[in-house]
């Protein structure tokens, strides 16, 4: 979001005792296993619209735009008390987008390169004051676009009451936040170099059955590697759940976890995903998972 302040197959059963993971661990203290943090790299992690079809509901209107229209012109649209029903009512192409407190008053314009995105963040943070929201669609949405876009609905706002939204007021930070550091991935060892005491099999185990989500992408959930890997993160975090990722590409930290992995899940592929210590499958189930609405109902379990 920009904004101006201005089934699968299950995995075979494994049993074992849990052991260390460097070769510096005891036999004594093979309970206590550590997994290093990946530093953040600095490339973001580029933002993915998803979308699930949901069946329209006759009481919400759908926003249909072609073009930037004057604030004052455009239609006002509430926003639905469902947050998943927004994705279905509010476009995800870039535009600029004016919300409305349940008075009527505006309280914030902002751009977005997915409208609909920005309005669920907005429900979330604000639900008092994200009430209804008029939204202009930009055709051609680079950057001088957008700004000019926004820049037209403050100046008509400012002409018509003498002042800038509340939200667009410098200093504001009920609108405006920067997003939340994302989580580090795990690393298995300290480096390549160091000697195991248990074989890899067994801390995979360990790992999948500690942590209730357990991604294995290419490349960090920061900054994905694959379209696929892409798309897994992007869907976990829509669905808002704690999770942890390593990078299978990772020969340092994770040495011969790809092929390890492969015959651990009897999945030839990446990304795999493991909820509740059980394998659920590859990008094509998850996302079959998410579009069915089956994803939130797993991850509750």
């Amino acid at each position: 979001m920009a904004t101006f302040n201005l089934s699968s197959p299950k995995r075979p059963t494994h049993s074992g005792s849990s052991l260390g993971v460097y070769s510096q661990f005891s036999s004594q203290n093979a309970s206590s296993l550590s997994f290093y943090s990946l530093p953040k790299p600095s490339l973001p992690f580029s933002s993915i619209s998803l979308r699930r079809k949901i069946a329209a509901r006759p009481r919400y209107a759908t926003v249909v735009v072609s073009s930037v229209k004057k604030l004052s012109e455009t239609e006002s649209v509430v926003v639905p008390e469902e947050n998943n029903l927004i994705s279905g009512i509010f476009p995800s192409d870039s535009g600029v987008y004016a919300v409305y407190g349940n008075s009527g008053e505006l309280q914030f314009v902002g751009i977005s390169r997915n409208v609909a995105a920005s309005i669920l963040t907005h429900k979330k943070s604000v639900p008092d004051l994200c009430c209804s929201v008029k939204v202009g669609v930009v055709d051609e949405p680079d950057r001088t676009a957008l700004t000019q876009a926004w820049k037209s609905w403050v100046e008509e706002q400012i002409a018509a009451t003498g002042k800038v939204p509340p939200g667009n007021e410098s200093g504001n930070t009920t609108w405006v936040k920067k997003p939340p550091k994302k989580k580090s991935d795990l690393r298995l060892t300290p480096g390549r170099n160091v000697q195991l005491t248990v074989p890899l099999e067994e801390l995979i185990d360990r790992l999948v059955k500690e942590n209730k989500v357990v991604a294995f992408i290419k490349g960090s959930r920061s900054a994905p590697l694959c379209g696929f890997s892409q798309r897994v993160v992007a869907i976990l975090e829509s669905q808002g759940v704690d999770y942890e990722s390593l990078d299978v590409l990772d020969e340092e930290h994770n040495y011969g976890l790809r092929e390890t992995l492969k015959k651990y899940s009897n999945w030839p592929t990446f990304p795999q995903i493991f909820v509740n210590g059980e394998f659920v499958g590859g990008c094509d189930i998850l996302s079959s998972m998410y579009e069915k609405g089956e994803l939130s109902v797993l991850f509750k379990q």
